[in-house]
Parts: structure tokens; C-alpha cells; sequence
């Protein structure tokens, strides 16, 4: 290869190399949004499920209620 060639192929290299740090620093900055997606998702599966146990002590709670008052058949 004569010296222009490799001036211009390492003038090539140079730029893909740029592009590729640049997508790398992308790529982390998206990771770490990811993460942080992640993070909020399981945040609110423990307040849903939080949210589900009280419903169930207030559902169990108004059964005795209505059972108390004879408002419910007892079968129930």
C-alpha cells in the first residue's frame, strides 16, 4: 500500500474508532437509565402488593362487621 492509502485508511480507522467511544458513552448512559427503570418497576410492584394486603385486612374487617350486624348471611 502505498502512504496515501494508509493515510486514508488510517483516517478511517480513526473516526470509526471515534464513533465507537461515542456509542459506548450512549450505551452507558442508556444502562443506567435502565437500571433506574428497573428500580421504579419493583418500587411499584412492593407498594401494589402493599396496597393489596391492606384491602385484604379491610375486606376481612368488613365481613366480621357485617357478620357482628347481621347484615351478611353466615354461610358466607
Amino acid at each position: 500500500m502505498n502512504n496515501a492509502m494508509t493515510d486514508l485508511v488510517l483516517e478511517h480507522l480513526r473516526g470509526i474508532r471515534s464513533d465507537v467511544q461515542s456509542l459506548s458513552i450512549k450505551m452507558d448512559a442508556l444502562t443506567a437509565r435502565v437500571s433506574s427503570l428497573e428500580g421504579g418497576v419493583a418500587s411499584l410492584h412492593v407498594d401494589i402488593a402493599n396496597v393489596n394486603a391492606r384491602l385484604d385486612r379491610v375486606d376481612q374487617r368488613l365481613d366480621r362487621i357485617e357478620r357482628r350486624l347481621e347484615l351478611a348471611d353466615a354461610s358466607v
